[in-house]
This record gives structure tokens, sequence and C-alpha cells, in this order.
């Protein structure tokens, strides 16, 4: 099979960390059909994160923002655009790592002659050769694999390594000398904001573990985005290094110079994982199913029965840190 496989679509829209955890997947995919060309059909603002991808040759970035607004005359130019990479990209493969409706139908645009997907409800096996009922259970990266192997690939070591462009290293080094961050000192990195405010541990917990680790000289940088300015101002008060609003790749550049990073569930978490860098990562549960960094759940703190984020005990979070801390 592997000697028909020309070119490949990998389907994932979102979110950030969704299509981080497709990285193993992609390559996969690779190993088993090394001469044939990785396409990636993502939603327009994941589009960077796939230079990280070392085996994707091409992006296809839909901007759904756009045919959200209804506009004629920004909708109809995006669908014929989106059709003409859909059609025009001769897959012979189709893996839809998403499996909603919409990426069913994008699935089946394509006109491919195998299309694998990963289904979540009944009424959508249609648009696929091979439509494998999702394992909700599983850890996303697991069911990504799972899901290949169901559909005749073999299964091999995960290969779960995110490379950097060494122009984003760079950029990274320059905001870190700009903040007079020492790159041959000890660093924790902490991204206290996630998407969602269920997912937040409290900030006044995160400035604890700061403190702690500050007073045993080693360099704290508080990291947000564009939208956190506001909410990370206590870090700032409390005199530790705050940096928002980097693009998504500098942040992650950033996180690859930690010792350790701190944080909740967030794609740029699971990106540091990627890059090999450890992970504390307060999390409302570790039940199956949850997304704690891959195959690491014990660098995940969970409350317990409770499944509240704030009732992750701060001493549980201080003993994982001072436990992958480098001696």
């Amino acid at each position: 099979m592997a000697e028909t496989v020309q070119n490949i679509l990998v389907i994932r829209l979102k979110a950030i960390g969704d299509v981080v955890f497709s990285l193993p997947a992609v390559n996969a995919l690779h190993r088993h059909y090394p001469a044939a060309r990785i396409t990636f059909l993502t939603s327009r603002e994941n589009a960077p994160l796939l230079r990280g991808f070392r085996h994707v040759r091409e992006v296809i970035a839909l901007d759904r923002a756009a045919l959200r607004r209804g506009n004629p005359l920004t909708v109809v130019p995006e669908i014929f655009r989106l059709l003409r990479g859909l059609r025009g990209g001769r897959f012979d493969l189709v893996v839809d790592l998403q499996g909603f409706g919409e990426t069913a139908w994008l699935a089946r645009l394509t006109g491919a002659a195998q299309r694998w997907g990963s289904v979540y409800g009944p009424g959508r096996e249609w648009a696929y050769t091979r439509g494998i009922r999702r394992n909700e259970r599983a850890h996303p990266i697991a069911w990504n694999l799972e899901l290949l192997r169901q559909c005749g690939l073999p299964d091999g070591p995960v290969e779960n390594t995110y490379a950097l462009p060494d122009d984003i290293r760079q950029t990274a080094r320059t905001v870190l000398a700009a903040q007079h961050l020492d790159p041959a000192r000890p660093l924790l990195v902490i991204q206290p904001m996630t998407s969602t405010e269920q997912k937040n541990w409290p900030l006044d917990r995160y400035l604890a573990v700061a403190k702690h680790w500050r007073d045993r000289q080693v360099q704290i940088l508080f990291l947000g985005g564009p939208g956190d300015v506001a909410a990370l101002e206590p870090a700032r008060a409390a005199g530790f290094c705050v940096i928002t609003g980097q693009p998504l790749l500098v942040s992650a550049a950033l996180t690859e110079n930690a010792t350790l990073m701190l944080g909740g569930d967030t794609g740029l978490g699971h990106i540091a994982v990627a890059l090999g860098r450890r992970l504390v990562m307060p999390i409302k549960h570790t039940n199956p199913g949850a997304t704690y960094p891959y195959a690491h759940p014990e660098w995940a703190v969970a409350p317990g029965s409770s499944q509240e984020i704030n009732d992750v005990p701060l001493d549980a979070v201080l003993a994982a840190t001072e436990r992958l801390f480098p001696a």
C-alpha cells in the first residue's frame, strides 16, 4: 500500500493543543510513506504551528472567520480557494483527525480513494472509506495513533518531537536578552492563563511558587498572550519578568529555554513537552481522556475527586516542581 500513496492530506482545524497532538500521527504517516508529500489542512490562526512539523510540505489554511461572517465577497473566494486546494492536491489518502461534520465534508470533497476518519457520532461514516469510532477515554495522541493502526498502519516508535525554526530560536534569544535573562542560569517559565477560566489555577498560587523559586536564585518568566496583560499585572507588580503578546512560536522558543515550565492545559504547554521540556501542569483531573502532558501523567497535578481546579493543592504543585527541577 505504501507504494501507491503519493499525496496525503491531514485535517485538524482546531485548536492549538489538538494540532500539536497530531504531530506523532504525522510522523507515523511519514515513516510508513516516506516518499509521500504530506499536506496539512488547518484553521488560518493555527497555520504557523506547522512550521515545527518537519514532514509537512504544504499547509492549506482555512479562513473560518471569513466564512462565518457570511459576506459573499469573502465567502465565495475562500470556498473556491479551498476547493482548488482540496481537489488540486490529488490526494491519495486523507486522514481526518477531527471528525466533525465540516471536516467529514472536506475529506469527502477531496475525492481521495482512501479517506480515514475519527468518527464522534453516528451518521458520519459515509464520508470515509474507513471511519473509526473515537475512543474518548484515550489521550488524543494515543487515539490518533490508534486510528492509524486500525486503518492499517503498523505500530512503531512514537515520535512526539517539535522542531522550531532557527529564525524563531534567534528571536527568542533576543527577547530573553532584552529582559536580562541569562540562558546559563536556571529558568522557570510560568504560563498561568489558559483558554478558559475553568482551567485556570489561581494566579496567587502561581505567584507563591514563583516566589519560592526566586528565593532559590532561579530566574522566573511569566508568559501570556496579548489579552493577558492586565491579568498578569500582579506578577509584574511582584517584580517578576512578564512577557505578553509574542507570536506563538516565539513563546514556544522561550519555553525551550526553560529549565522547567509550569502552566495549565494549554497548547503552548503541549508544545513545550514536544520540545523536550519538563512541565508541571495543574489540571482538573487525570481521568481517562485527560489531556495531561503526553507520556507523563505524573507531571500533572490534579485535585482528586472534586475535579475543581481551585482545589489543586499548592503544596502538591510545589512538590512536583521540586521533584522535576534538576538538582
